[in-house]
């Protein structure tokens, strides 16, 4: 299937906040009335020392699809991701979920329904049990054990590992436990911020089938940042390469060799 029948493609032209954004929308999923979860409008940052980090950029994230999101080192990624999640707080009328502005948001309350996973998990003290309960206590909710245990199962780890600590686990172990602690307080949209990276190819795997069931189980939102073009092209829908705080194309993830940017096309001939 070609891209034009695909993906619909509007403007990438960056820092302007008057034009339309960058869209990627899947044509089935929108005559079902999809739509956006994230909106992203003329999203700009520069560095303490004046270097730009993100230029003016523009898109939507579309509901109920994993987002992929490649580029250099240094070209915004991450930043994107912070913004996102509000780890680092957007300008008032750049950043809205579901039609709201995320300024106007209760910062706890958005984080929750906006979940972040990083490349290297980091537990609490305490049982595998504690570290998933935590995120519902602090809302005064206490997780039954059969809650705990489908939260292990939705991770790809068996019951087994509800009295383990954190230092008993491998890292691919530790990270299926800080996801399903992120999954316990039920978000609606995932950040991953190179999430595979320190794992091996089985653990690796066994992530990325929870992204994708959870997607098709749960109608999860996912926006996945990584370096492993290969990776992005197992489960991502629709894929954003990013170049010097600019979104410099979005493609099908089988197409990203027609990419015509001169840095994407040499990114993706490096990485393959």
């Amino acid at each position: 299937m070609s891209l034009t029948s695909l993906y619909q493609a509007v403007d990438i032209s960056p820092g302007n906040g008057n034009q339309e954004p960058l869209l990627a929308v899947n044509v089935e999923a929108a005559k079902d009335g999809a739509e956006a979860k994230f909106r992203i409008r003329n999203l700009t940052k520069v560095s303490d020392a004046g270097v730009p980090i993100l230029n003016g950029i523009n898109m939507d994230i579309p509901k109920g699809m994993i987002v992929g999101i490649i580029g250099p080192s240094g070209s915004g990624k991450s930043t994107v991701l912070r913004a996102l999640n509000r780890l680092w707080e957007p300008p008032s009328g750049t950043v809205f979920l579901d039609g709201h502005d995320v300024k106007d948001l209760d910062v706890l309350g958005h984080r929750r329904k906006v979940g972040m996973l990083f490349q290297l998990p980091a537990l609490f003290d305490g049982t595998v049990a504690d570290n998933i309960r935590y995120g519902p206590q602090l809302k005064g909710k206490k997780l039954t054990d059969d809650e705990v245990y489908k939260l292990l199962s939705l991770a790809d780890l068996d019951s087994s590992f509800y009295k383990k600590t954190s230092n008993e686990l491998s890292v691919g172990q530790a990270q299926r436990v800080a996801l399903a602690r992120t999954l316990a307080n039920e978000p609606e949209v995932l950040l991953l911020d190179e999430p595979t990276s320190a794992l091996d190819p089985i653990s690796t795997q066994n992530i990325e089938d929870v992204l994708v069931k959870l997607k098709k189980q749960r109608g999860l939102t996912v926006v996945i940042v990584s370096h492993s073009i290969k990776q992005i092209q197992r489960i991502a829908d629709v894929v954003c390469l990013l170049v010097n705080g600019e979104i410099v194309e979005v493609l099908n993830p089988d197409d990203l060799s027609e990419a015509k940017h001169p840095m994407a096309q040499r990114f993706l001939e490096l990485g393959s």
